[in-house]
């Protein structure tokens, strides 16, 4: 019952779900219960509560003694009780791959990892445990899952019918529109009540998205928008009480007051026995294996095993001996020259050795050793980027490394160039290979004998250590502690000479090496080397090999252990009863206990004696830090701790808590080291002593550990000479101690227990959570099934200030999304309810595809690193923000507001100057303006027919850049008088009719506007429907003609032709078309006389738009509007009869309409037009165009610029060859309605600063409903200016001023100067009082040129009245202002204008409709969506919007379908981290999804009903919980 729902893109719902629930009501096969007669002897309880055993009652026929998955599941069974339902992401068929099962093989090295933590991979049959628990689970877990998921086809879309019909809805793929639909929902009824201001209601048409219908029942709400479904499923989740958060002030975290703390004594440092120096024991390593080499040459030393598990090689003492001197003088004697050699004593070397080939590795190594050079073991580069060896190669370089040493096989091995020599690595040295298998060397001279000394403080060899962030280290080892560690080791192992042992782990650093190639050759040991390659083969070769070999010590990992007992079932004949030691490498990781207890369990009855079990601890700091010694008494019990999860988060030790289900068990790993000392101090700041009863990290003071982290001076300072202090400040101890980087206490007895490392440590806030605990508690979640046992990473990642965790994990290929995803869903609760924590991001990926250590564990850092930088590509993806981050700031309440009498004082508003300026005043600007005695336009035009008849004042240009036509003023006089003719001949129109003008942007368009004039009618340009697209553009053609009650539809041939054609009576009703004229066949004769109008006050045209709200809104303009407007522009930009313009806008409203139709015709200037939809053909047009006409002056919209830039930007050399020039250009504005964008206009003039673009020519206009143009930057006055805002304070709504770059800063420009003739203060949208300089609110607007109200059918007016008369509260009531709906903020500058004043610039911010009301504060779509797009390289492009107060968030893909999911986590990151947001849903869709209007602003409101009408098809849709 975790899920309701299918994915919205499958189908065959029914099909599926008996396939699915059939798994769940039989038993699962495959376990039969084999193991039932293997019961295990009871113990006996000890009196000590570490001792207490795990209770082993009637459920032990399982030998896997995990009471963490019974924990597990428990917590899932509470978890049932509270019914959580997680909405599923939806995901595009083509993302969900099955794989099928045949042609999958299963991960080479599934292995589990190395180091980072991971037990290998079982098959699922043996390693579930018996049958009736796994019922027993699985009942447990899906009960009632057959009630849900029978409800689940009622509850995703309505009565079944058009359930399954909008289903298939569902499949229909939107195609991209090149013209995206210009017009939102005008249904006034909707799926869910929205408000918004609706100015016109028209009788309702079905909104339509691409061709996806929305399916429409009786009353006008659409079935099936299981979108909107899933959302209201995601807010009820949210609503649901989750664990009491911490309480948050800003930024900072305050601790719980109730959180348990240490009461215990300090703890005292703890000393290992004396380490009793035998009279035998040699002074040197070297010196032990010249002894053996020469008293006992023939004794086996090492023997290899070839893949099949047959001994490849046996290498005697004496040969080890004779070999390594002569590696020893070739290295000394034969590299370089003699005057010059390359390696002397004390250079390091790097050896580079399979880990099939310990010989060659021991000889190379030892004779390193003989020739007193510093031997750096590492792994063979497999590629030349494998991971992390590009951190491997800046360990070498810091070392000085040159020469690597390495075996013939291996050097055959290595990648080649085309001329065979070995490539350098990526981040490597330049190294000479030098290859030491015997054939290849020079005998030493017969007097040559290497130097064998005691051992001393010279650096032996170097252990490189990989840290958390993936940088690699180098500890050095000197030879006495190398020494010292080899005598520690015997002596606590209690190993005799020739005694045999098997030896799984690498050989080149840690356990391995320290048994296995040093501690051996100190005893004259006969070690049975099992490679990697085998185990994988054979997971139980190594126990063979002791049976086979009799061997007395093996040495293992836990994963080793798990592997042998999935597949010892075959076996009769093993016998372990020589073993007197089992050497658990990683005893120190918290889960090696649950293999060490299955393991005992199972093969007790072949021998094994449970006192030779002894997990040691080990880093590569300390070396050695404890091991359990073997004893011969077996009624002593190992140590065992049972401690609360929650005490363990607080770094203080509970013993099982009362809550049964959240506890982690540890074993001891046995006492301190002989001759040391041991300690634990608390992990961050000074090395204090931790009390008895709290973690902290173990320290270790003796000779046997690193010296340093080689040629870092500042971090050895850091770990190898910590001083650890009591209570009172005083150091314990005059010697240093080495911190280990284990995590841990001393308990009874002085046995060491160790609770995690250093490095999986992850503290989230405040409280410390262990990596490896997390790993295990998302193994014991139904294991084997999903995901692969070894193959999960767990790591943090820092957002908003605390660490969050992730969960990175590989899953199996035949699993189904809804398994997975109930997997997912089944981890977050487990790892909730026994930790305590949220797991922030939980990522499943495809087998196989996480990045590998060189012995196949999963390579950590580089994992965290994919998942940052957004390449991990995982098939599943969930996010919990809303559960995880719990330091939000506070949401913001709203103060009220000053009064007026205590806040205006003269001019001053709070002690500042009012917020208020002027662009000059058009009174007094005298000028030989002859237009200005006309006060109509059509006036204007007859006069210029008459005196300049043949002076050109338009010029069209096709897509190739050739004249098509032009228009001189009389050609323009005729053409509109024969218009005239027409309307009043074949339309009967009065005066004062509407007449809708659907033309594309050309010449046709400006003779039928000033024939209406010329008629006396009322012309409302509409952009034509699209062609290829009627079905979404032509309703929108529709509305506008019925909402302006056009009388007729004036328009060309072809589309006269399309609007009544069979795919537009698809789209609308064509009958209800008022009469079309079309204007390509005009009556000869003109008409009998002109209309004159008389009152200037009338209307002139109608301009309609569609705002990015999704608003239609007719804005009345009268004829002094158009004339002052027209005279505003002349004066601002200095136009004249002589000067030439060229436009690339849409001339369909705003100013573009106004530059492209009416300007020229007022200020006489030639028009060059350039239809922005011909640069789609050819992106250089528009600037060729101005290049070959030497304009100065040139105007634009925002998607020309992008397609200029998107389309051009490698073509600059090319087009500078064509001769394209814009050194003349003096000013190129883009027109806008919104905020500029300054990222665009500067990658502008950057781009084609080359073709000479002055920088200081590009700047924007602003403009709105109310007033089409209150700024442009003109040809006089200073450049526009660019200030530095801080977005938080912009959030609440105040302008705080602060430096470029500086964190939070948002650049905001200018937008152009103001207008001649146009008045701006700034105003408090909701008290309407006047506002100081510098402070944020609403642009109000008076002038000249202001609209005259909107148009309305139905006298709605009321709600949008005051957009154009308003009064101010207080200060100046008198003055009628029209509002903007902008805000923005007015600022006085340094600079001066024209006329000397101090410049005012006005800086708008955002439209008031378009920003998000979120936790009180006010968001702008824009800057979260800049946030967004510079997250990864492939979105293109994206939009935001909040839904029931969620934060949607529309992502644009450019690339494959496979990078989707990286974006969600890399989205939901960048939102918190620069806004504080959670995202609530992340979409990701196709390119050119996310509708834009011809203005290229993005149609917010239209992508939300597309998407909650489930019409996007998008390839992935996250649900962030």
């Amino acid at each position: 019952s975790f899920l309701h729902f299918r994915d919205i893109t499958q189908k065959g719902y029914e099909k599926k779900r008996s396939k699915l629930l059939g798994a769940y009501l039989s038993h699962p096969p495959g376990l039969e219960a084999s193991m039932a007669h293997e019961r295990r002897p009871p113990m006996a309880p000890s009196a000590s509560r570490y001792h207490r055993r795990r209770s082993s009652g009637t459920r032990d026929e399982r030998y896997r003694s995990d009471v963490h998955t019974e924990a597990v599941q428990a917590a899932l069974a509470k978890h049932k009780e509270r019914k959580m339902a997680v909405p599923m992401p939806s995901k595009r068929r083509s993302l969900v791959v099955q794989t099928s099962m045949d042609a999958y093989t299963p991960p080479d090295t599934s292995s589990g990892s190395e180091e980072e933590g991971g037990q290998g991979e079982g098959t699922p049959t043996s390693s579930q445990g018996s049958v009736s628990m796994e019922h027993w689970i699985s009942r447990a877990i899906h009960q009632g899952s057959t009630t849900s998921s029978s409800s689940s086809s009622t509850q995703s879309g309505g009565s079944g019918a058009a359930g399954r019909l909008a289903d298939v809805l569902a499949q229909t793929h939107v195609e991209n529109h090149s013209a995206p639909p210009d017009v939102t929902t005008y249904t006034s009824e909707h799926p869910v009540q929205v408000e918004r201001p609706q100015v016109s209601t028209v009788p309702r048409t079905t909104p339509k998205y691409g061709n996806a219908e929305l399916m429409e029942t009786g009353d006008g709400v659409p079935v099936s928008s299981r979108v909107s479904a899933k959302i209201q499923q995601l807010v009820n989740t949210l609503k649901q009480p989750s664990v009491p958060s911490p309480h948050y002030t800003d930024d900072f975290f305050q601790p719980d007051p109730n959180q348990p703390r240490p009461e215990g004594a300090q703890m005292v440092a703890i000393r290992g026995e004396p380490l009793g120096v035998v009279t035998n024991w040699p002074p040197s390593l070297e010196a032990a294996l010249q002894r053996w080499g020469t008293i006992s040459p023939k004794a086996p030393c090492l023997t290899t095993m070839d893949t099949n598990g047959k001994p490849l090689y046996v290498l005697t003492y004496g040969k080890l001996w004779s070999r390594s001197i002569k590696v020893a003088y070739n290295i000394l004697h034969k590299l370089g020259t003699k005057q010059e050699p390359m390696v002397r004593p004390g250079d390091r070397v790097a050896l580079v050795f399979p880990n099939n080939d310990p010989a060659a590795f021991m000889v190379a190594f030892y004779g390193c050793l003989l020739a007193e050079v510093v031997p750096v073991p590492i792994e063979v580069p497999l590629t030349r980027k494998d991971a992390g060896s590009q951190q491997i190669g800046f360990l070498l370089g810091s070392c000085g490394v040159t020469v690597a040493l390495t075996s013939d096989a291996c050097h055959k091995g290595l990648p080649k160039g085309p001329t065979g020599e070995i490539p350098q690595f990526k981040g490597w040295p330049k190294l000479l290979w030098f290859v030491t298998e015997s054939k290849h060397l020079s005998k030493p001279p017969r007097d040559w004998f290497p130097h064998i000394k005691d051992a001393n403080n010279d650096t032996a060899y170097i252990e490189y250590k990989t840290c958390k962030d993936g940088s690699v280290l180098g500890v050095t080892v000197t030879r006495i502690a190398l020494l010292t560690h080899c005598q520690a080791l015997t002596q606590s192992c209690g190993y005799t000479e020739a005694e045999i042992i098997v030896n799984v782990l690498d050989f080149k650093k840690d356990v391995g090496l320290w048994h296995g190639i040093l501690t051996s050759v100190m005893n004259m040991m006969h070690v049975i080397s099992i490679p990697y390659s085998l185990m994988k083969v054979n997971p139980l070769s190594w126990i063979q090999k002791v049976c086979q070999y009799k061997a007395k010590v093996a040495c293992v990992k836990s994963r080793d252990m798990h592997w042998a007992l999935v597949a010892h079932r075959d076996q009769r004949d093993i016998n372990l009863s020589s073993l007197r030691m089992l050497v658990v490498a990683d005893g120190s990781n918290p889960w090696s206990i649950s293999s060490c207890d299955a393991f005992l369990n199972v093969f007790q009855s072949k021998g094994l004696r449970p006192e030779v079990i002894c997990p040691c601890a080990s880093s590569a700091e300390a070396l050695t830090v404890a091991i359990r010694r073997p004893t011969d008494d077996s009624n002593q019990p190992p140590g065992r701790g049972v401690l609360s999860m929650q005490g363990l988060s607080h770094g203080v030790i509970r013993v099982d808590s009362e809550e049964r289900l959240s506890v982690l068990t540890v074993q001891d790993v046995g006492t301190v080291m002989p001759g040391a000392l041991m300690c634990v101090v608390k992990p961050e700041g000074v090395p204090q002593l931790c009390r008895t009863d709290e973690i902290g990290e173990l320290c270790v003071c003796s000779i046997a550990t690193g010296m340093s982290y080689y040629g870092l001076s500042g971090m050895t300072k850091n770990t190898f000479e910590v001083f650890p202090m009591s209570s009172s400040g005083a150091p314990i101890s005059e010697y240093p101690f080495t911190r280990t980087g284990l995590l841990g206490f001393i308990g009874p007895g002085g046995l060491a227990f160790v609770s995690g490392k250093m490095d999986g440590l992850m503290v989230v806030s405040g409280r410390r959570h262990n990596a490896d605990d997390i790993v295990a508690t998302a193994l014991a979640v139904e294991p084997m099934k999903f995901v692969y046992r070894g193959r999960i990473a767990v790591f943090s990642v820092t957002v908003l200030h605390d660490e969050r965790i992730v969960v990175v994990a590989e899953q199996r290929p035949d699993s189904t999304e809804e398994d997975s995803f109930q997997w997912m869903s089944r981890v977050l609760q487990a790892i909730d309810s026994i930790h305590n924590v949220g797991v922030f991001c939980l990522a499943l990926v495809p087998a196989n595809t996480l990045p590998k250590t060189p012995l196949g564990g999963i390579h950590l850092s580089e994992t965290k690193q994919l998942f940052l930088e957004g390449s991990l590509h995982p098939c599943n993806v969930l996010m919990c923000p809303h559960t995880c981050v719990t330091n939000l700031p506070k949401p913001r309440q709203k103060q009220p507001e000053i009064g007026p009498a205590s806040v205006m004082v003269g001019n001053l508003v709070s002690g500042k100057r009012i917020a208020q300026a002027s662009g000059r005043d058009l009174g007094q600007i005298e000028d030989n303006d002859q237009a200005r005695k006309f006060l109509f336009l059509s006036e204007v035009l007859q006069w210029r027919a008459q005196t300049t008849p043949d002076h050109v004042l338009f010029t069209l240009l096709s897509s190739r850049g050739a004249v098509l036509s032009s228009l001189t003023c009389l050609q323009l006089h005729k053409r509109a008088e024969k218009i005239a003719t027409m309307l009043m001949e074949r339309g009967h129109l009065q005066d004062g009719d509407h007449v809708a003008l659907v033309y594309p942007p050309g010449i046709d368009l400006i003779a039928a506007f000033y024939g209406c004039l010329y008629a006396g009618c009322v012309p409302i340009t509409v952009r034509p429907p699209h062609p290829q697209n009627i079905a979404t553009t032509l309703p929108t053609v529709k509305m506008i003609v019925e909402v302006s009650r056009s009388a007729c539809v004036m328009t060309s041939q072809v589309i006269s032709k399309l609007l009544k054609s069979k795919e537009a009576s698809a789209a609308v009703d064509v009958r209800t078309w008022p009469p079309v004229l079309d204007t390509d066949d005009l009556p000869k004769k003109k008409p009998p006389q002109l209309y004159k109008p008389s009152n200037p006050d009338t209307l002139a045209y109608l301009d309609f738009s569609v705002s990015t709200t999704g608003m239609l809104a007719g804005v009345k303009m009268s004829h002094t509007a158009t004339s002052a407007f027209c005279r505003s522009i002349k004066l601002q930009c200095e136009l004249y009869p002589s000067r030439e313009v060229a436009i690339c806008l849409d001339p369909y409203c705003g100013l573009g309409f106004v530059l492209w139709c009416l300007c020229s015709v007022y200020s006489g200037h030639q028009s060059i037009l350039i239809p922005p939809s011909e640069l789609e053909v050819n992106p250089a047009l528009w600037l060729m165009a101005v290049s070959q006409f030497r304009v100065r002056d040139t105007f634009c919209s925002y998607s020309v610029m992008e397609l200029c830039t998107k389309g051009l930007g490698l073509q600059t050399e090319s087009l500078k060859s064509r001769g394209l020039d814009l050194s003349r250009v003096r000013t190129c504005v883009v027109v806008a309605e919104e905020r500029p964008r300054i990222a665009l206009t500067q990658s502008f003039s950057k781009l084609f600063k080359d073709l000479g673009l002055h920088p200081r020519a590009v700047s924007t206009s602003f403009g709105c409903r109310v007033n089409l143009a209150i700024c442009l930057q003109g040809t006089s006055g200073p450049d526009p200016t660019t200030v530095y805002v801080d977005m938080r304070a912009l959030r609440h709504d105040r302008v705080r001023l602060v430096e470029r770059g500086s964190p939070h800063s948002l650049p905001l420009m200018e937008s152009g100067k103001i207008l001649p003739g146009v008045r701006i203060i700034i105003a408090n949208p909701e008290t309407k009082g006047p506002l100081g300089d510098s402070h944020l609110g609403e642009i109000w607007v008076h002038c000249a040129h202001n609209g005259s109200g909107y148009f309305t059918v139905y006298g709605d007016e009321a709600l949008q009245s005051d957009h154009f008369n308003s009064h101010l509260s207080f200060g100046d009531t008198q003055t009628v202002w029209a509002r903007t709906g902008y805000l923005g903020f007015l600022r006085r500058t340094e600079l001066t204008d024209a006329s000397g004043e101090r410049h005012d610039a006005l800086y708008v911010v955002g439209a008031l409709d378009e920003a998000m009301e979120l936790r009180g504060m006010r968001y702008h779509p824009i800057d979260i969506e800049t946030s967004v797009i510079r997250t990864h390289k492939s979105i293109m492009e994206c939009a935001v919007f909040p839904w029931t107060n969620l934060l949607v968030v529309v992502v644009e893909l450019e690339g494959s379908e496979q990078e989707a999911l990286d974006l969600v986590p890399l989205v939901t990151n960048a939102v918190l981290e620069e806004h504080y947001l959670i995202v609530g849903v992340v979409v990701v869709v196709d390119i050119g999804v996310i509708p834009i209007n011809s203005r290229g602003e993005k149609q917010r409101m239209h992508l939300r009903d597309g998407f909650l009408a489930d019409q996007l098809d998008p390839i992935y849709v996250a649900y962030n919980m």
